[in-house]
């Protein structure tokens, strides 16, 4: 049995959670989020609380049981507190803007680059403007906006410019070591 898939999901107040079939939807103070769930797991709903069920004990759906727990947790999670990515930016004249839903990113390119944000994702840039936060109710949006920001300019191997994650430690490498 699944250790994750068996953990019920405690819904928190101010948490609506209906179940439509094989969809689930959870609303929230933050929004509302629909997934619809496989037909190898079932979903029930008794008091306060959500429990995810398996129909076999096949691999496939083994896997499913606890994937499908940890993305109703996650939706739970997402529309009571809601979600959050911080991406530094380190280099000589690298910053970022918000200007409305875009960012405009300056990242020692001939151009400033501009992102457009998806619906439902929200940035905000501190005073240096070097500390981007981004901030969603979807855990797998945020990450996914945060993981295209980054590719934007990778942190380089030698001098360690450009955008990466908040707390995300870099090796270096060391440059040439010179004549002798």
């Amino acid at each position: 049995m699944s250790r994750i898939g068996k953990k019920p999901i405690d819904i928190p107040g101010g948490v609506d959670v209906k179940l439509d079939g094989n969809t689930v939807r959870v609303k929230g103070p933050k929004g509302e989020l629909h997934w619809s769930c496989p037909e190898a797991v079932s979903i029930s709903l008794n008091e306060g609380k959500v429990l995810v069920k398996r129909a076999g004990d096949s691999k496939p759906e083994r896997s499913l049981h606890g994937l499908s727990r940890s993305l109703v947790a996650n939706m739970v999670t997402g529309v009571s507190q809601g979600y959050q990515r911080v991406l530094e930016i380190t280099g000589v004249g690298y910053r970022a803007q918000v200007q409305g839903n875009k960012i405009v990113f300056t990242l020692g390119y001939s151009h400033p680059v501009e992102f457009q944000l998806p619906p439902g994702i929200s940035a905000a840039v501190d005073q240096k403007q070097t500390t981007l936060t981004l901030t969603g109710i979807d855990k797998q949006q945020v990450g996914q906006v945060a993981a295209n920001i980054r590719a934007l300019r990778p942190p380089d191997t030698y001098k360690g410019k450009g955008v990466r994650y908040a707390g995300q430690r870099l090796k270096l490498k060391v440059g040439k070591a010179g004549k002798k």
